[in-house]
């Protein structure tokens, strides 16, 4: 009987995403890299609604996309693997990737509302052009891009993450 319970725990230990290889390797191998260039192209397209684009030099500018992106994807996957942990995924063929990509959304965008409010309101660390759209989250203007982006990339990083593991 001790065996059976055993042998159950033990069998269930390996049903567990972050003990499966094949979720870190699609993780490390496929979103990662699906999430890095969606960030960087965002990154470059919105860069004229903010004021760094007519304020500083080519090379601020480049400096400036490239620490946004590190940072971006480091948000992403910590919503992804935070994503995974609150969902109590299980093993990699068990995901259910409509979930996995809408929280980690909601928990990137949640990230943002925090940081624009700290770089811009507090920090001053940057300001929106006149060509930003706004809206009003909790008090505060928030430009609505970077608020799309994480309504938007993060799904669709997880959508082309599991339509590349099909193909591939």
């Amino acid at each position: 009987m001790l065996l059976g319970v055993l042998t159950k725990e033990t069998t269930h230990l390996h049903l567990v995403w972050y003990r499966d290889r094949r979720a870190w390797r699609l993780i490390a191998l496929r979103f990662v890299p699906w999430f890095a260039g969606l960030s960087l192209a965002w990154e470059i397209a919105q860069l004229p609604l903010y004021t760094i684009w007519a304020e500083r030099t080519p090379g601020y500018i480049a400096f400036s996309v490239a620490h946004c992106t590190a940072g971006d994807i480091l948000i992403g996957m910590a919503a992804l693997l935070l994503a995974l942990v609150l969902l109590r995924t299980g093993s990699l063929g068990s995901w259910r990737w409509g979930r996995i990509g809408t929280l980690a959304a909601l928990l990137g965008a949640a990230y943002t509302v925090f940081s624009e409010w700290r770089n811009i309101a507090i920090l001053g660390s940057w300001a929106y052009a006149a060509s930003m759209p706004r809206i009003e989250v909790g008090g505060m203007e928030l430009g609505l891009s970077p608020l799309l982006q994480w309504f938007v990339l993060p799904p669709l990083a997880v959508y082309l993450t599991r339509r590349s593991t099909r193909s591939g």
